[in-house]
């Protein structure tokens, strides 16, 4: 999401823009409203990402893709029910050992992908969950995980931005052409300063907020990388086209998801 230097005009920027803004409110909303909006803002949103999912890691077979599109849907939805009915600690193990029982299942299917399954299943089932855990949990809350979505928003943001602007080398040509260094290290710098803001809105020690903050935007953009890794390893420019200027919801997810199981790590080992 960091291209390198345009030559000129971006007319779906606009376009861009709107749609992030529009998806950034819902969101917001839903963190806001937390509880059932939540969790039903995350299933829908887990719906969407894990049939884009299965058409990326591509199944050998129809009952193959359908496992690739049902293990993260089913399991990380139980989850997020787990989370919600006030039982997080049965969440992880759902998870964790379903996922393992999606591979086995997967291993006997004919053109099934037994690694494939398991991973769809912790690359999106886990953040759901845990973005539901650290609203609801004390430790959380709500202002803690619209920090997490500004941080993450500031570096996708400023990443476009300083690799539009800046140019200059690329950062992983093979995986993504389009994205720089200056777009790394713009993506660093935005979501710190977005971190240190919005940890001192909320009591926390800037200095340490900041620091968190530009841990989470390498976090992030190692994430959007492994997803044009994946896009490019299926011969596909977007996980998908529901969302004007952005793509497929992964498009848009793909930093969060990694760096939403970061912080939760964080949140859990004490902040």
């Amino acid at each position: 999401m960091a291209p390198g230097r345009a030559e000129g005009g971006d007319p779906a920027l606009a376009v861009r823009i709107a749609s992030g803004a529009l998806l950034a409110a819902l969101a917001s909303g839903a963190v806001l409203q937390g509880g059932a909006a939540l969790a039903l803002f995350l299933l829908l949103g887990l719906a969407l990402a894990a049939r884009e999912w299965a058409g990326l890691a591509r199944g050998g077979s129809e009952p193959g893709r359908m496992l690739l599109l049902g293990a993260p849907l089913l399991l990380g939805g139980a989850a997020i029910l787990a989370v919600g009915s006030g039982h997080a600690a049965l969440a992880w193990p759902l998870i964790l050992l379903g996922a393992a029982a999606a591979a086995g299942l997967a291993a006997l299917v004919p053109g099934g992908a037994p690694h494939r399954t398991a991973f769809g299943t912790l690359y999106l089932g886990a953040p759901a969950a845990i973005l539901l855990w650290l609203r609801e949990d004390p430790r959380g809350g709500a202002g803690c995980v619209l920090w997490l979505l500004a941080v993450v928003a500031a570096t996708d943001t400023l990443a476009y931005a300083a690799g539009r602007i800046v140019g200059g080398p690329r950062l992983a040509p093979a995986i993504s052409p389009r994205k720089t260094w200056a777009g790394l290290a713009g993506g660093v710098f935005g979501a710190a300063l977005v971190g240190a803001a919005g940890g001192a809105l909320l009591g926390w020690s800037w200095p340490w907020a900041s620091g968190l903050a530009a841990l989470l935007a390498l976090v992030a953009q190692a994430g959007d990388l492994f997803e044009s890794w994946l896009k490019r390893r299926a011969g596909l420019k977007d996980s998908g086209a529901l969302l004007p200027g952005h793509g497929g919801i992964l498009d848009r997810i793909d930093g969060l998801l990694p760096a939403t199981l970061a912080l939760g790590l964080v949140v859990a080992l004490g902040r």
